[in-house]
């Protein structure tokens, strides 16, 4: 099985998470490949090779960013942004229904405050259903220390196991699905 995890990244925190999320893929029995591609130079379909989708973005003005609070992120930071070509909203409205039931997870980045609203992973999910995708697991948040970052202690770790289970749970599935048929 393969897989692959589509990222956006403005401070480096959801790159680390993604780059977390792929490795607990990868170490997960029965999935075989996992590439880890950040969206701007993600394909612009996904192929028929792919398995598992996985998206995460940071949480941005209550949902996934747009190009305005993506050049508004450019202004809290010296250092450059990991994503500067689009950002995970635009490429899945260009990716057009996928004409199978291409089993997807979601996850986000988002500042720890309590009862902070809104999520990028929930709206995400919004548009993989809308793409025909259904989610194979509930969508989760890794939380950060600020709106730069870092990561809050044990973030890494949880986004390891979170893949590692993701990848066994689709796995397992796959493997009844074929049994069935």
């Amino acid at each position: 099985m393969r897989a692959l995890v589509v990222y956006e990244s403005m401070f480096g925190n959801t790159q680390v998470v993604a780059r977390a999320v792929a490795d607990g893929l990868a170490a997960a029995d029965g999935i075989d490949d996992v590439s880890l591609v950040e969206v701007g130079t993600a394909p612009a379909q996904v192929g028929d090779d792919v398995d598992l989708l996985v998206v995460g973005a940071p949480t941005h003005a209550l949902g996934l960013s747009r190009p305005s609070t993506r050049r508004d992120a450019v202004t809290k930071t010296a250092e450059p942004l990991v994503s500067t070509r689009l950002g995970l909203r635009e490429w899945l409205a260009g990716l057009g229904r996928v004409d199978r039931r291409l089993p997807a997870a979601a996850f986000d980045t988002k500042v720890d405050k309590p009862r902070l609203p809104g999520s990028a992973a929930r709206a995400a999910a919004r548009r993989l259903r809308r793409l025909g995708m259904p989610l194979v697991v509930p969508t989760t948040t890794f939380r950060v220390d600020g709106m730069t970052g870092p990561l809050l202690d044990g973030e890494v770790d949880r986004a390891r196991r979170w893949g590692a289970d993701l990848g066994a749970r689709v796995a397992h599935s796959e493997t009844a699905a074929r049994r069935t048929r």
